[in-house]
């Protein structure tokens, strides 16, 4: 038995811990009068207010957390390490690291937490903003084995999934509706970027952008605490221990507009082969086996850092020296660290390093590791900064400043990835404590998205959504759509007829019906055709015919029919290329009644109201 090994003692206790953590709850009863005495008491807006400091104190604890475990787990492994020098280790620590973050999903979570900011896109667009329980800790645990051991990836993802499942459970616990679930949600998510960078405003921006919630101020008062409840969590436990941070010195010189433009352009670029380059390569590692997979993403993840030692890892240790004014370490952390100081060399070098980590991205994560695109896409944002001004300086012998051309460069490929300009420029500007680059963040921003957008329609979070036709957070139609059935809204008081009824017959139907269209039923309930009373108003009263002629010689074919459990957005659709107000419901081919364009539009406005009640 698997159970009597150590390994299997292990996860059957972590499995134990996952059912009780998962299932803790207060007593019903409690739960009930707890929820009597906040209806009578708490206004709906205020308890908003208040689940808002919580999701965000919760968020920010989390965020702690991460970084923690994070870091003393990296530190118990790489202490005494130097990356001047080959420490063979290095090379076997990430691949190791995606072995437990496997097993651990596999046999613990059983369950997908990868792809953390789609995951909660996902559940909003298509699990009613319900995220489940063991989220809340099941990203951060993987998270810890993908990343402290060296994985290529960022831990922002799996801390937004982490926030937003925190919201979602709230939500549920106090049996909340879809509208303020996905407020809660979008809390959570902002909390957990504005725990981990320090940024409040960056986060609530990111929300607003990538998870589209309205901006309104139902939305963003809520939004806007959480993410300063956050903040001050994590500042009171780590102080000024963030992620990433620079204290920006130099300042924006107004005769570096073209560059930056050119910049922006470049980023933009790099930005599309991002999107394409991970998403492809982690297609082509699911066409094998999970071992196959292992094997074949950790051989090449080990061979891309014995090259670019620097790719262990986020990587931000070594952007922070790189960005202030160190770019000969990007040539010391990498196998071509001797021919360095050949600067063209040195600039393909560079080059190199922005395509490689893209690729070690993708197969950390392709190969089954947990962790997030964030951190890699300001990794490349930077050295693609860096390498830009490289270039510059040695083709026209100027003196851009590589620091602020990295910094402008991470909004870029930010703005591009993620198709969020206004998180990119903002996230930037807090983290360098500072506005002083405000004029290139926003131009360089906005052009790299529309770069990108150019050749990505979609960003890295909903390419996939999309083509799987899943995402409706960024179409406020397609969201209320999809909480609309069919089923809830056909009519049934229409009168059927039989198709071998006669002319006589039909009109004993229409004089006690208070409707013009007649459905044709046989005695099996399968559906013929419909008649209309205009097209036989000619012939009704003609009572030399009620003998001779049948229904069955009557009726015509209607201009579409509706499944009762396709998609409402479809059933529109048919509506739309359709000039009939009603049209049948069948179900394998048998009569269930009729939907009109009035009950359509009818709760269609109903469910826009909830959506967008302020």
């Amino acid at each position: 038995m698997v159970t009597e090994t150590g390994i299997g003692r292990i996860i059957a206790k972590v499995m134990l811990l996952k059912s009780y953590i998962c299932n803790i709850m207060l007593p019903k009863s409690i739960i009930g009068k707890l929820l009597v005495w906040r209806l009578r008491h708490i206004k709906q807006s205020q308890f908003v207010l208040i689940l808002s400091v919580l999701v965000g104190i919760g968020s920010g604890l989390a965020a702690v957390t991460l970084k923690n475990t994070l870091y003393y787990t990296n530190y118990f492994l790489t202490n005494g390490f130097s990356y001047h020098g080959i420490y063979y280790l290095y090379l076997a620590f990430p691949v190791v690291g995606i072995i437990l973050t496997i097993l651990f999903v596999r046999y613990v979570v059983k369950d997908n937490i990868s792809h953390g900011v789609s995951k909660v896109l996902y559940a909003i667009s298509k699990n009613s903003s319900q995220i489940k329980p063991h989220n809340t800790f099941s990203s951060l645990i993987a998270c810890t084995l993908t990343l402290g051991f060296g994985g290529s990836v960022g831990p922002e993802a799996p801390i937004v999934l982490t926030g937003s499942a925190i919201g979602s459970n709230l939500a549920r616990l106090f049996r909340l509706d879809y509208k303020t679930t996905t407020l809660l949600i979008g809390c959570g998510a902002a909390a957990a970027i504005s725990a981990i960078f320090e940024a409040p405003i960056a986060g609530a921006v990111f929300v607003i952008e990538i998870l589209m919630l309205d901006l309104t101020m139902t939305t963003l008062i809520p939004l806007l605490i959480t993410t300063v409840s956050a903040s001050l969590v994590a500042y009171l436990l780590m102080g000024n221990e963030v992620l990433f941070s620079f204290t920006l010195n130099s300042t924006f010189n107004l005769k570096d507009i073209p560059f930056y433009i050119l910049l922006a352009i470049f980023t933009g670029l790099v930005s599309v082969f991002f999107i394409r380059a991970s998403i492809g390569i982690e297609s082509f590692l699911k066409r094998f086996s999970i071992a196959k997979r292992v094997v074949f993403a950790g051989i090449s993840l080990a061979i891309l850092i014995f090259i670019y030692p620097s790719l262990f890892g986020e990587g931000y240790t070594i952007l922070k020296e790189a960005i202030q004014g160190h770019g000969e370490v990007i040539g010391n952390f990498s196998f071509f660290g001797e021919l360095k100081h050949n600067h063209w060399i040195f600039l393909i070098i560079v080059f190199g390093l922005i395509l490689m980590k893209i690729v070690a991205m993708a197969l950390t994560q392709g190969g089954g590791g947990i962790g997030g695109t964030f951190a890699p896409a300001i990794f490349v944002g930077a050295i693609s900064g860096l390498f830009f001004a490289n270039l510059v300086n040695e083709i026209f012998g100027l003196s851009l400043s590589q620091t602020n051309f990295a910094l402008v460069g991470m909004a870029g490929v930010m703005a591009g990835v993620m198709h969020a300009p206004l998180t990119a420029m903002f996230l930037i500007a807090e983290i360098t404590g500072g506005y002083q680059l405000l004029t290139p963040l926003i131009m360089v921003s906005a052009i790299a998205y529309l770069t990108s957008h150019i050749f990505e329609s979609h960003s890295i979070y909903t390419r996939q959504l999309a083509e799987r036709k899943e995402l409706i957070t960024h179409d406020k139609d397609k969201a209320v759509l999809f909480f609309m059935s069919p089923r809830q809204l056909i009519e049934t008081n229409f009168s059927i007829i039989d198709p071998q009824a006669t002319l006589g017959e039909l009109v004993k139907v229409i004089a006690i019906s208070s409707r013009n269209i007649f459905p044709v039923v046989d005695y099996e309930g399968k559906f013929h055709g419909i008649v209309s009373l205009d097209n036989i108003r000619q012939i009704m009263f003609d009572n030399t015919l009620y003998d001779s002629t049948f229904v069955k010689d009557l009726l015509i074919m209607p201009d579409g029919v509706i499944d009762p459990d396709e998609p409402m957005d479809s059933v529109v659709q048919l509506f739309q290329k359709s000039a009939r107000y009603n049209l049948p419901v069948l179900e394998n081919g048998k009569y269930l009644g009729f939907i009109s364009r009035a009950t359509v539009f009818s709760q269609y406005r109903e469910l826009l109201k909830k959506f967008s009640d302020d």
